[in-house]
Order: structure tokens, then C-alpha cells, then sequence
């Protein structure tokens, strides 16, 4: 049975997520996708302009999905400190779902791919920072944290903190969970 509009781009950007958690990471080609799927690379892209175009709607995936769970928190927890808390794990818990993602927001994915992709996840990492900064106002403004807490210093070093322990699952092979020793990090960190 023909898949329906739509179903073949999702599930070619599903099949590349998934290669992209073969710990030996590989460069990916089209080729390799192509023969993943059962297709040609014609078909490939019929639906993607380039490899890049399919990286990119990795991208937005991951960025809906964050900032959707982010936003979540931001808008349903009314304390400060208690919206960074809770978007660590998500930040982590995210990289465990979706390892091959992983690769992605690490940047490892990207190496010989476009760079305007690479820049795309810098941006992604500071839209998130922006978000921890923003969260650490308020906590500031709550009396969550004192007056002179250096909030920019404080959601940079969290940011480190999430793409370090990102680094550490995708080079461990997915075998090192981000979420190892979590809660007392976070105490530190907070």
C-alpha cells in the first residue's frame, strides 16, 4: 500500500534519526539513506531538496519539541527556580528519547554538512540559555535567589552543564545516561 502524502518525508527523517544513533557515527549519505529505505535517491529527493533540507527538518523537530516542553514549564510552574529544575531533565531526558538528536544538538551530526546548520543549533543553544536567564530573573524577583546573582553567568554555566552531558552520552555510545546523578547536579547548579 502507496504511504499518503506527507508519510514518506516522515519517514525518511525518522530513518535518518535513527542512523544517526549508530554509535560508530559515520558520515551519512544519501546513498546510505536511500538503500535504508528501500528507495532511490531520486526519491529521496522528491521530497527534500537537499541532505541539508532533511538535517534542517530534523532541526525543527527538535526545536518544536523542546520549546513546546519548555514553554510547558515556564507557563505552568510559577516559581523561578523550580522552571530551570524542571527544564534540565527535560533538556536530558530529550537526548535519551532521541539519541540520534543527540548528534544533532551536539553538533557532531553536522561536521560535513551546510553550515548555516551549524548556526541554526547555536541558535537553538542560545534561545535556551535565554530561556534558563529569563526563568533566573524571575527567581531573582521571586527572592528564589539573591539580588545579586549574576543570572547570565548562572544560565551559561546550566547551558554548559546540558550540552557537556549531552557531549557524554553521544560519546559514551548512548551507553552514559545524562540523567546519571542528575538531582544532586542540579542542587549544585541551582
Amino acid at each position: 500500500m502507496p504511504l499518503k502524502r506527507g508519510e514518506r518525508k516522515l519517514q525518511i527523517l525518522q530513518t535518518l534519526a535513527g542512523m544517526l544513533q549508530d554509535p560508530a557515527g559515520e558520515k551519512i549519505t544519501t546513498a546510505a539513506l536511500a538503500e535504508k529505505l528501500d528507495v532511490s535517491e531520486a526519491a529521496l529527493y522528491r521530497h527534500f531538496a537537499s541532505k541539508a533540507q532533511m538535517y534542517e527538518g530534523l532541526i525543527e523537530f527538535i526545536e518544536q519539541t523542546v520549546f513546546g516542553l519548555v514553554n510547558k514549564i515556564s507557563t505552568e510552574e510559577p516559581s523561578g527556580l523550580g522552571q530551570v529544575a524542571g527544564m534540565i531533565p527535560v533538556l536530558l531526558g530529550f537526548a535519551v528519547k532521541n539519541p540520534g538528536m543527540t548528534r544533532v544538538l551536539i553538533g557532531d551530526a553536522l561536521v560535513h554538512e551546510n553550515e548555516r546548520l551549524q548556526g541554526r543549533i547555536n541558535q537553538l543553544h542560545d534561545r535556551l540559555e535565554s530561556q534558563l536567564r529569563q526563568s533566573l530573573r524571575f527567581a531573582v524577583t521571586q527572592g528564589e535567589l539573591p539580588q545579586d546573582r549574576d543570572v547570565s553567568a548562572q544560565a551559561n554555566l546550566i547551558m554548559a552543564f546540558v550540552t557537556g552531558k549531552w557531549h557524554q552520552f553521544a560519546k559514551s555510545r548512548f551507553r552514559r545516561s545524562p540523567m546519571e546523578g542528575l538531582d544532586a547536579q542540579t542542587r549544585l547548579l541551582l
